[in-house]
């Protein structure tokens, strides 16, 4: 499978930004422990597979209902991803409601604008069912107002290195016209089970929201750290993702809870 130049500088970007975003997203007891991160092959299939836990008791991805009917101690999931890349597979449960509660997240990473339809290959019975939601990293109106910063902000920022930015209204157009622009695009299948009597329907509607939330403010991040990744390399990526590790284990247990909250309008 080949892939493009634009798309192998994204993966870079990825795994620098979930580094960092990890960060961010960890003190005070709350946060981000990574337990695995090593090379796989399995079935033809070779990639880095990561086993992550995110303690979340004041975390967006954990909505206020199930934080306040969850016993004390129940609030982490585990992250299980198979980065098989341009391919991914991301797998979140919660041990307490076991398969009660299912994220399965993936993604395909295409050298476009975002045109494809059904690049996961749904059977025609699940496609009419999909939900699809375009995310304008540029669109301040996309965020909640909680989550801006102006430091990562695409409408603003002009990186200094690739000479990228600012993104202005009619950006992805702008793109679409010229393809000498680098660009490319994530498209993420996100499958929810949430089996709670009574809850069903409204919790799988409002994990939907919270992982368009978590997408959106993490690729602004992402395009605005552009000047901090671009020219690294994969063994450099490799050497930041061990010495975040350290970093998480220690954060955790001092400072204060930071990251995105619990506000979901």
């Amino acid at each position: 499978m080949t892939t493009s130049r634009h798309v192998k500088q994204y993966q870079v970007g990825q795994l620098y930004a979930v580094a960092e975003a990890s960060k961010n997203e960890t003190g005070g007891g709350e946060g981000v422990e990574v337990i695995e991160n090593e090379p796989y092959e399995k079935d033809g299939e070779k990639g880095q597979f990561t086993h992550k836990i995110y303690y979340l008791n004041s975390k967006v991805i954990m909505p206020d209902i199930i934080r306040k009917l969850a016993p004390i101690g129940s609030l982490v999931v585990h992250e299980q991803a198979w980065n098989a890349y341009p391919y991914c597979k991301t797998v979140l449960t919660n041990p307490y409601m076991k398969e009660g509660f299912i994220i399965t997240i993936e993604t395909w990473h295409k050298p476009d604008m975002g045109e494809q339809e059904n690049v996961h290959g749904l059977e025609k019975s699940k496609w009419d069912k999909v939900q699809i939601v375009d995310i304008d990293i540029a669109d301040k109106n996309s965020i909640n107002p909680k989550d801006y910063n102006p430091e990562h902000d695409p409408a603003i920022f002009k990186s200094v290195k690739t000479g990228r930015g600012p993104l202005g209204p009619e950006w992805k157009k702008e793109l679409a016209d010229n393809p000498d622009c680098p660009h490319m695009c994530a498209y993420k299948l996100v499958s929810v089970e949430f089996k709670w009597f009574g809850l069903q329907t409204a919790m799988e509607s409002t994990i939907h929201k919270l992982e368009n939330r978590v997408f959106t403010h993490f690729h602004r991040q992402l395009f605005c750290w552009i000047d901090k990744w671009i020219d690294l390399s994969m063994d450099d990526i490799r050497r930041i993702e061990d010495e975040t590790k350290a970093q998480l284990d220690e954060m955790r247990n001092n400072g204060e809870v930071k990251g995105l909250g619990t506000d979901e309008n």
